[in-house]
């Protein structure tokens, strides 16, 4: 397995960016790797979509973990390669604002020989855009 992980801490509640997670239209103001976000549903464990990456065709995933205020997980399957899951994760801090955590974890037959190379192409952007998804739920209040 390859994985990756970035924390940064934000003056923000977990609230607020839960709410920038779920509205997920918006996603491109604040990952600008992202073209553009669909879901066939509600921001919910379980529930499918589609992700355009920058350049690239649209992916679909699915949202396996959503608990409101804490976190979610969304993976996308490459049959016979990779799973990519997305672990993000919210933790109040003990005097305010909140730790936003985003972990890629990269695993399945091809993972040894994909990690390495897709890993961090797609992980590169991470602190740029949770610093924007910071302020960005900062100015929704």
């Amino acid at each position: 397995m390859w994985e990756f992980e970035h924390a940064v801490e934000a003056d923000v509640t977990p609230a607020q960016v839960w709410a920038r997670y779920a509205d997920v239209a918006t996603w491109p103001e604040w990952d600008t790797g992202i073209v553009q976000v669909t879901l066939d549903g509600a921001f919910t464990t379980g529930t499918t979509g589609t992700m355009t990456p920058e350049g690239q065709d649209p992916l679909p995933f699915t949202i396996t973990e959503a608990v409101p205020g804490e976190g979610f997980t969304d993976e996308t399957v490459i049959p016979d390669a990779v799973t990519l899951r997305f672990v993000h994760r919210l933790v109040a801090l003990p005097e305010g604002g909140t730790r936003i955590t985003h972990r890629l974890e990269i695993e399945g037959p091809a993972a040894a020989a994909l990690g390495p190379e897709l890993g961090p192409q797609i992980t590169e952007d991470f602190p740029e855009a949770m610093a924007a998804l910071a302020k960005a739920a900062g100015q929704r209040g």
